[in-house]
């Protein structure tokens, strides 16, 4: 491995999981050691290592020589603060904003417009993405929680880990659909041949997605869904739904061919979300309405989103269990299935 360091594993990180590990051993964050596992930039007897491995002391670890991490720079960024207090604030994101700095993005985030907006967060969680407890595609709208204090950071990230913090969204797909709900179990993994997607496969990480039909406009090809995300990998919903036929309107990377009708970006939106309050425990939802481009495409389909739920799909069909792959208790070895603390779909 080109610009690779090599070094054994140290008694006081004896039993730890890769990711820890390679973090502490290359001085970078654990998000940053587990991109480095899921691209197999991480070998450990001279193969490619799962961030959740546990090594032993003396063990050989190779991994890349870490170049700066992009820091956050605090600026002035336009997003709408839905509600803050002293421990948490939850962001409505626009479409176009990527959410932390990365490769070839240092400024214009919405990392650095919490930092400016909240100066406070400034250590809360990991560099470069202080206070962020979940994130949003760069392409996807929606409803974001940020924590302001350390101990609502621990908190929030024990609720998602536990399954505890809720995530709706909004997705119009093509196709309809004669089931009117249905869940997709399928493992996801980063796809070896287009670096930066991600592929359904036997071997990568469980992830389940919950979906609920509310219209289906078969005049147009496309339905309106309502997606509930029980894990929380990269990508996950758009994934998932290609996998089943169904892709997202909009989505240049797993829509494989035109769209049926024409929508001014991808239609994903993150509309509601709820979790306990990290102090006081009270249990906390936050409704996002859709942005008005994406209203005025339902408007032309005929479907009211001015607040009201549309009417669903008959609901006497019954769901759909789609279990594509190997199933969840086979193909992650043990893996609980929780959410990546800093992806989201």
């Amino acid at each position: 491995m080109a610009d690779s360091l090599t070094a054994s594993v140290p008694a006081d990180l004896d039993g730890e999981r890769v990711d820890r590990i390679v973090a502490q051993l290359a001085g970078v964050s654990r998000s940053r050691s587990r991109e480095w596992c899921e691209a197999g930039r991480v070998l450990v007897d001279g193969a490619p290592v799962e961030a959740r491995r546990r090594l032993r002391t003396g063990q050989v670890v190779v991994f890349p020589e870490p170049e700066p991490e992009p820091g956050v720079v605090a600026e002035p960024v336009d997003f709408d603060v839905v509600y803050a207090d002293d421990d948490l604030a939850v962001i409505d994101k626009p479409a176009g904003l990527v959410v932390h700095p990365g490769a070839g993005r240092s400024r214009g985030t919405l990392a650095g417009g919490l930092l400016h907006r909240f100066p406070d967060i400034e250590g809360v969680g990991d560099r470069g993405r202080w206070g962020l407890v979940h994130r949003l595609d760069r392409d996807t709208s929606g409803l974001l929680v940020v924590a302001r204090t350390p101990g609502a950071f621990s908190e929030l990230r024990r609720q998602l880990a536990e399954r505890r913090i809720g995530r709706e969204y909004l997705a119009l797909v093509r196709g309809t659909f004669d089931v009117p709900r249905g869940t997709i179990e399928a493992p996801i993994e980063p796809d070896p041949t287009h670096p930066g997607r991600r592929r359904v496969a036997p071997g990568g990480k469980p992830a389940v997605t919950h979906y609920r039909c509310l219209r289906n406009v078969p005049e147009a090809g496309v339905s309106l869904l309502e997606v509930t995300l029980e894990t929380g990998r990269t990508h996950q919903i758009r994934v998932h739904l290609a996998a089943i036929d169904h892709p997202v309107v909009g989505d240049p990377w797993y829509g494989r061919g035109p769209d049926p009708i024409e929508v001014p970006r991808l239609f994903l939106h993150a509309a509601r979300l709820s979790f306990d309050h990290p102090r006081t425990g009270e249990r906390l939802t936050f409704r996002a309405p859709l942005p008005p481009e994406l209203a005025a495409v339902l408007a032309r389909l005929g479907i009211d989103a001015s607040g009201e739920e549309p009417p669903g799909v008959g609901e006497e069909g019954g769901g759909d269990r789609s279990r594509l792959g190997t199933a969840l208790s086979e193909a992650d070895g043990g893996d609980d299935g929780a959410p990546e603390p800093d992806h989201d779909a």
